[in-house]
């Protein structure tokens, strides 16, 4: 089975942007949209994840991967209009219930994450704080760095934890 021959599962790979190699073959890029478009400076950009799969709901076995990449969308959208902005469409968009949309996928991230497995995750402060992210999941990061211009981009790393009461990461 394929995703049993890939360690790192990407929940939300989107454009892949930050991947030295967009292709890597330790990685299983899953994306909820496929999207081959033209930016407005005129750059061809796409989305082409390996599977379609929406990370809350993700298709895998649990325990199945040693990392798991989380970088979900950062910006609030009003339902009632169409995602078309540089960004949205770019880094996709949180619509509806937001809490509960990125509650879930930290539940499924950790789900099929293995024991003492790695979970990167990724956010922006645009719109919503880091502190506001973490009250979403009961698991705690390891570390963390703030990135970019304006030091908004957070980079956390949380290790599940391996099921023993005497300790083991610490997340269960």
């Amino acid at each position: 089975m394929q995703q049993k021959q890939k360690p790192i599962l990407d929940v939300a790979c989107g454009g892949k942007m930050f991947y030295f190699d967009k292709n890597d073959p330790r990685v299983l890029f899953c994306d909820k949209r496929e999207l081959h478009t033209t930016l407005c400076d005129g750059r061809p950009f796409e989305i082409k994840p390996d599977i379609i799969a929406d990370f809350t709901q993700l298709p895998f076995d649990d325990n199945t991967f040693k990392m798991v990449v989380f970088d979900p969308p950062h910006l609030l959208h009003n339902e009632t209009s169409p995602i078309t902005g540089y960004q949205q469409i770019k880094y996709g968009a949180l619509c509806g219930d937001w809490r509960e949309m990125l509650t879930k996928g930290f539940a499924e991230c950790f789900r099929v994450l293995a024991p003492n497995g790695v979970l990167i995750f990724k956010w922006n402060e645009t719109n919503i704080t880091v502190g506001e992210i973490l009250k979403l999941t009961p698991h705690k990061p390891v570390f963390g760095h703030k990135s970019g211009k304006a030091s908004k981009t957070h980079w956390l790393c949380f290790m599940k934890g391996d099921g023993n009461a005497c300790g083991g990461g610490g997340n269960k």
